[in-house]
């Protein structure tokens, strides 16, 4: 397929990287001087602007930051975008600014999907990305050649904003958890506690969890995560506070109740504006909790 990539940061730059190396001809275009150099070797022909990137394309992929560039974008490309081509858009955004991308779309005649992902930069590079996809099964069918090289799973979740809600979903339940992950290891070091010895037990009993058992916050401990490194972001402090505050968003908007949900927005938006969390990992909240980091 000839596809456009709009938006290579430190997500989309890898994810186009793959669509290269499986032989798909990559039209590129981000703002960012710094992604550009990034991939100034790569198997990527670079534009000038992100119509020209979308023009002749059979798909076009969006990564995006929120859901005001999204809407940007795709009153910009979706006039010249050719018949029957799709819009795959894998920002993580609002659900309000997801289904109205995808009106526009329907309304153009092209086929549209909303799908986020999951799994950070490290599943970018890898392809081995989790993709939460909403849109009609035609279009599905389109982009699902695509998620299988730059992911290991892909899920129809629904109709347009399916994707984007699934998303929403899974990570407050991961900032939720990584919350308690974190207080459980700070009580537990104040019980005097070995850190190895609480992972041994709650990594193979009720409380084990993605963020305990593949993410561990405590350096040294369990699988390589970015506790090992310094808490250089996998997944940055400031992107969890975006995701949660999405959720709350659309818990307004649906009238939900998430007091969970809303805790753990209040401590990440006080990790990160503080300044304790800049530039770190969510992970990095464990040494905002506890006195032996």
């Amino acid at each position: 397929m000839k596809i456009g990539f709009i938006g290579l940061g430190n997500m989309g730059a890898p994810m186009a990287r793959n669509l290269a190396a499986a032989g798909h001809q990559i039209i590129g275009f981000d703002l960012g001087a710094a992604a550009l150099a990034s991939i100034q070797n790569d198997d990527i022909t670079i534009v000038a602007d992100c119509a020209e990137a979308a023009r002749h394309c059979d798909v076009v992929i969006t990564m995006l930051p929120h859901g005001a560039a999204l809407s940007q974008v795709a009153a910009e490309i979706i006039p010249i975008m050719a018949q029957g081509a799709c819009l795959i858009d894998c920002s993580t955004i609002d659900i309000k600014a997801a289904k109205a991308v995808a009106e526009m779309v329907h309304n153009a005649g092209l086929h549209g999907l909303d799908a986020p992902v999951s799994g950070g930069v490290g599943g970018a590079i890898a392809g081995s990305l989790t993709f939460m996809v909403g849109g009609s099964s035609e279009s599905f069918a389109i982009g699902a050649p695509l998620f299988e090289i730059m992911g290991k799973r892909a899920i129809h979740c629904g109709d347009a904003g399916a994707g984007q809600a699934a998303k929403i979903c899974n990570n407050m339940i991961l900032g939720v958890s990584m919350i308690a992950t974190c207080e459980a290891m700070s009580l537990g070091d104040q019980l005097g506690l070995d850190r190895q010895k609480l992972f041994d037990v709650v990594s193979t009993s009720s409380g084990s969890s993605w963020s305990m058992n593949t993410y561990c916050p405590a350096p040294g401990i369990g699988p390589i995560s970015p506790a090992d490194n310094d808490y250089q972001p996998g997944f940055s402090a400031a992107l969890m506070l975006k995701d949660l505050g999405l959720a709350q968003d659309a818990a307004t908007m649906t009238g939900t109740t998430t007091r969970a949900g809303k805790l753990a927005f209040d401590i990440y938006q006080d990790f990160v504006e503080t300044g304790a969390g800049e530039n770190l990992d969510f992970s990095a909240i464990l040494k905002q909790m506890t006195k032996t980091e």
